[in-house]
């Protein structure tokens, strides 16, 4: 049986080990109605994709130990100095001048609200959240964006207060390790693997 693809940096260059496609026998699709005739053929295809995080690496590492960072402009040039900005950005999109990164678990504990909600009762191929999805826009108090998120638990009200969770438990390294619960929240309500 082949290795799934993994991937290392060493020497300053990725390193890639193992299979990063693979094709699986392919099945007969047949009509029942029509004499159990051939009409197709499945394809199934198992891909492992790469995604290169660069200066956002930070930002996915923070969350697997329960921090939220943000980044901020300390361009004394800038219009947007001293600007705090979560989602997580890279460069100041105002001055284009690399941004200081900034930790913002304690802001985002005492000042997080919901902007504004979405729930969707329906999802793409690849969710894996649990549906109902209670999509969050979550505002903090001075920093200038508002970022994207989802609430673990409870339902969204405009202007509620929130805390964050981080799945420090077997974290993904993705914004899937980021959620939201409601600020008066118990620990031990939240679900296996998430913590304040």
């Amino acid at each position: 049986m082949s290795q799934y693809g993994q991937v290392q940096v060493k020497n300053n260059r990725y390193k890639f080990r193992g299979d990063f496609h693979r094709l699986e026998q392919h099945m007969p699709i047949r009509d029942a109605d029509n004499g159990w005739k051939l009409v197709g053929v499945t394809k199934p295809r198992d891909m492992t994709y790469v995604h290169s995080y660069g200066g956002e690496a930070v930002f996915f590492e923070s969350l697997s130990q329960g921090k939220l960072l943000a980044t901020k402009c300390e361009n004394p040039d800038c219009e947007a100095n001293g600007s705090v900005f979560q989602p997580f950005r890279i460069y100041c999109p105002d001055c284009l001048s690399k941004c200081a990164v900034v930790d913002m678990t304690e802001r985002a504990e005492k000042t997080a609200q919901i902007h504004t909600y979405m729930v969707c009762t329906r999802s793409g191929a690849f969710n894996v959240l649990d549906k109902p999805i209670r999509f969050i826009n979550v505002e903090f108090e001075n920093v200038s964006t508002i970022l994207f998120s989802y609430l673990l638990v409870g339902e969204p009200v405009i202007g509620m207060r929130v805390r964050p969770v981080f799945k420090v438990f077997n974290p993904t390294y993705t914004i899937l390790d980021l959620s939201w619960v409601p600020a008066d929240t118990p620990a031990e309500s939240l679900p296996e693997g998430f913590a304040f």
